[in-house]
């Protein structure tokens, strides 16, 4: 209440506050001032101290600047575990560019380092511990590494390592380098299976493996050295004694000894430091291996030399090297100019000189393209015509070692015959089209390679079907609507297929729907094919068919005469022999007196049935041997006895005609294996013969005689003589032949001597010709037929 009647009266307020304003703001001015230059001489002083600290700290900093730029090295702190690290100094002699990079250790030391590294940093950052390395940067000087805390910071330090220190470390570590490195050394010579050795400034073994032991036959390195074993001869040790006093390796391969067994080495001993030191290389595989290998190239010389192809080889420099005989024998070079191993380029000149090149109208570039091959990395093939006209194939073939091969192969006759091959081929594919018989060749797999048109007309399929090679099958199905008959087609397809054990020609005959015949013949090829050929036969068949009818006609009308001869042979004997008797009976007149005329017509009865009897017998002997039912009697017959025998019953004969009988048997000819019966027979109808083939006044000759190992017995006359076109037909059967003689006859007499002759084995030989008589021989063996064919 009491406030806000204060509040009311505004004009006391304003005088009052207004001077308690000005008497604090007096008081505060004047406390602020005395304050203010209290202060103010306190902070003087204090800037006047932190001055001089701060000139202090700038010089010691200044101090320790220097101090840390007197050596190489980079000092890191950290305030706290996880705290970024404080950097000092520069890692230029760890190789990295900036200070930051002395913690990527990584970068500068090597695995096994940076890993230790890394974990003494965290060890000491996390717990404290101090540590301390020595290790080399990979750029190559020594660091010392040193971590430990101070003040609460953990500190590290990099330092390299310089002066006395450094070079003794790089020594060390160099001498434990070259320690590692002699006990490497030593362990591989120590291991090596060749013999190695050292020696002394003066010769002596100081040290030798157990390769070396092994070889002397030692029980190890050291009894070797101690016993002084020497692994070479006599004069190899001088030489190597020589060498060692002079200063200079020595290198030699030689034979020696090795564990009891002579083996050739390769020796090399060098001068070292500390005297010598050699080793020795069992070379005696590589000896035999080289032997063989030489062995081997003689082998392909002497092979090279036997073949047709010439060879020629240059190397990188196209320098000839090597030729063998086919090359000389291709283009006939001097061999001098040869063995001189001439260039390519050379060859070549020398060849275009002497006209052996192909005729080019750029000769360099030709010659250009053929050296080519001494850059490329494939062979090269080329075909060179010869003005002489011969073909060479020539090969160009780089070697791998540098140069090229030439295989030049003459190949003109290879031309000649395939041109001729394929003019055959085309003549022969020309052939097989205008044949008339259908031909078609199945390959080894059934499908068909070949046919002409004929095989497309005669089954009525495509002409061009075998440009489609369809297999047998398909053709079968094609050909079967004429010929349904499947046996056949099986057997055509195990031909064709080869599902036979052996390949073997099969024919058969097709006799189709259509009346066409046909005969099939199928024939293995020598490459594996099979040829079948259809040829039409109707005609032939129809012809044969015909003829086989008229044959069997033939055979029974000749069946029905000799079945009507022999039964009217038969049936005409017995009356014979009748009429016979009974004109004996006359004859003889035991019944009455005969007159003059009765005497001539039974003398007449006599003749007639006498020839009449003959012919019959003829006509049953035939019948007989037709039949083979005439049996021979052999034994040894006097053959002049039984030409006598046969002349006497022709006696009348040749008193009546007045001609003479000059029978001529030679001493040698001694007697005749024969039938007796049958040889008078057959001299009867020789000599009957030639009588009724002669004249009046002539002269019959019957002569015998042994020729080799026949008995040859001839009939000769002096008639007419036989034409060629009857000679031929005498011997038949029922030819008779007067030639203008007198003669009369059934023509059976001399088929009756053929058949006789024949059944002893012999033959019968006839020479005759118009005007100069014939002549008629029958030869007989002279043992006769053998029993079963006499037999039989």
């Amino acid at each position: 209440m009491a406030q806000a009647d204060w509040l009311a009266r505004p004009e006391i307020l304003n005088t009052g506050a207004l001077s308690l304003i000005l008497t604090g703001l007096t008081v505060f001015a004047a406390t602020t001032s005395f304050v203010y230059v209290r202060e103010r001489s306190r902070w003087q002083r204090r800037e006047a101290e932190l001055a001089g600290e701060l000139e202090a700290a700038r010089g010691h900093q200044d101090r320790l600047a220097i101090l840390l730029a007197a050596d190489p090295q980079v000092v890191v702190s950290w305030n706290g575990r996880d705290a970024e690290p404080a950097f000092e100094g520069d890692s230029g002699f760890l190789g990295a560019p900036g200070a930051s990079l002395a913690l990527a250790y990584g970068t500068w030391a090597p695995p096994v380092d940076a890993k230790k590294l890394e974990l003494a940093t965290d060890a000491l950052k996390d717990r404290g511990e101090a540590f301390g390395f020595t290790l080399r940067s990979r750029a190559g000087p020594f660091i010392d590494v040193e971590g430990r805390p101070v003040a609460g910071r953990a500190v590290i330090r990099f330092r390299e390592v310089t002066g006395e220190r450094a070079e003794v470390m790089r020594l060390r570590s160099e001498l434990e380098r070259v320690t590692a490195d002699h006990s490497a050394l030593a362990s591989l010579l120590s291991g090596l299976p060749q013999p190695a050795w050292t020696r002394t400034p003066d010769g002596r073994l100081s040290w030798s493996n157990a390769a070396y032991a092994r070889a002397v036959e030692a029980a190890d390195g050291t009894t070797a050295v101690k016993n002084g074993l020497e692994l070479l001869d006599r004069s190899e040790r001088d030489r190597a004694a020589k060498a060692r006093q002079d200063g200079l390796a020595f290198s030699v391969r030689a034979p020696a000894i090795v564990t009891g067994q002579r083996r050739t080495l390769d020796i090399i001993e060098l001068p070292t430091p500390t005297g010598f030191a050699g080793i020795a290389t069992d070379m005696s595989e590589l000896e035999a291996v080289r032997a063989d290998l030489q062995h081997q190239m003689d082998a392909h010389v002497r092979t090279l030399d036997r073949l047709k192809t010439a060879v020629a080889a240059f190397d990188a420099s196209q320098r000839l090297v090597y030729r063998n005989s086919g090359f000389d024998t291709l283009w006939s070079l001097d061999a001098a100019f040869l063995d001189g191993h001439p260039t390519d380029g050379e060859i070549l000149d020398r060849l275009r000189a002497e006209r052996r090149l192909p005729e080019l109208g750029d000769y360099r570039s030709w010659k250009a393209s053929v050296q080519a091959a001494y850059t490329s990395t494939r062979a090269h093939e080329d075909w060179w015509y010869l003005p002489d006209g011969r073909t060479i194939h020539v090969v160009a073939s780089p070697n791998p070692q540098g140069g090229v091969t030439y295989l030049l192969d003459d190949v003109t006759e290879r031309f000649t015959l395939e041109s001729r091959f394929n003019a055959l081929s085309r003549t022969q594919r020309e052939t097989l089209d205008s044949l008339r018989e259908g031909v078609a060749v199945f390959g080894s797999d059934g499908r068909l390679k070949l046919s002409n048109p004929a095989f497309a007309q005669s089954w009525k399929i495509q002409v061009d079907l075998a440009s489609a090679a369809p297999h047998i099958d398909e053709v079968v199905r094609l050909c079967r609507p004429l010929f349904p008959q499947d046996e056949v087609w099986s057997e055509l397809h195990s031909v064709v297929t080869g599902v036979r054990d052996a390949r073997e020609d099969y024919g058969c005959r097709m006799e189709r729907r259509d009346g066409t015949v046909l005969d099939c013949a199928a024939a293995p090829l020598p490459d594996g094919a099979t040829l079948i050929s259809f040829a039409d036969v109707t005609a032939s068949v129809n012809v044969e068919r015909a003829l086989t009818e008229k044959n069997d006609a033939l055979e029974k009308v000749s069946r029905l005469r000799e079945d009507f001869v022999h039964h009217v042979s038969y049936e005409l004997r017995s009356p014979l022999t009748n009429i016979i008797g009974f004109a004996q009976l006359l004859g003889t007149e035991t019944v009455g007196a005969l007159n003059e005329k009765q005497r001539d017509y039974t003398s007449h009865i006599m003749r007639s049935s006498g020839a009449l009897l003959a012919i019959i017998n003829d006509i049953l002997d035939l019948a007989t041997i037709d039949n083979g039912a005439l049996t021979l009697e052999l034994k040894d017959v006097d053959v002049a006895e039984t030409i006598a025998e046969a002349t006497a019953g022709l006696h009348d004969r040749l008193t009546d005609s007045k001609m003479k009988l000059q029978v001529e048997i030679a001493p040698q000819t001694g007697p005749l294996r024969a039938d007796g019966k049958r040889l008078r027979q057959v001299l009867f109808n020789l000599i009957s013969n030639a009588i009724g083939f002669s004249s009046p006044g002539q002269t019959i000759t019957v002569s015998a005689g042994r020729a080799g190992g026949d008995v040859r017995i001839t009939v000769a006359d002096q008639g007419r003589g036989i034409p060629a076109e009857v000679k031929e037909k005498v011997f038949d059967r029922f030819e008779s032949h007067s030639l203008g003689s007198n003669h009369r006859g059934v023509g059976l007499g001399l088929s009756i001597v053929r058949s006789i002759v024949e059944l002893h084995g012999g033959r019968v030989e006839l020479d005759s010709a118009p005007g100069r008589g014939t002549k008629v021989t029958a030869v007989f063996p002279s043992q006769g037929v053998p029993l079963s064919d006499a037999a039989e």
